[in-house]
């Protein structure tokens, strides 16, 4: 998936999380137009005051589950708020971040 990431961050002028990108391309199963759609939304979302507020009450929750990427968390938020995810929203991001790795560190950014 690294190189459909890189494709997609590009399209996006490099202002998404390449971890992210990575994350929804496997729940996507790689599927380039699903992901763009879920971009869209997620990022639409994200820029609704409300929804950080709701990030930055729980983030030390995050962080002491190891769940450090902050685009991460709140896109576990946003899965759980629209029901697609059977996990919470913190078991999620563990599960992304800790359990399965992120590929990119931040100097790939």
């Amino acid at each position: 998936y690294i190189q459909q990431t890189m494709q997609i961050n590009a399209m996006w002028s490099h202002s998404i999380d390449l971890n992210l990108i990575c994350i929804i391309l496997r729940i996507a199963q790689g599927e380039i137009d699903q992901i763009i759609e879920y971009l869209s939304i997620f990022e639409t979302w994200k820029l609704q005051p409300n929804n950080i507020k709701k990030y930055e009450k729980n983030k030390k929750e995050f962080i002491k589950r190891r769940c450090c990427n902050h685009d991460i968390n709140l896109f576990s938020i946003f899965l759980e708020e629209k029901g697609a995810i059977r996990l919470t929203s913190i078991e999620f991001a563990a599960v992304c971040t800790v359990n399965d790795g992120m590929p990119f560190v931040e100097k790939d950014k």
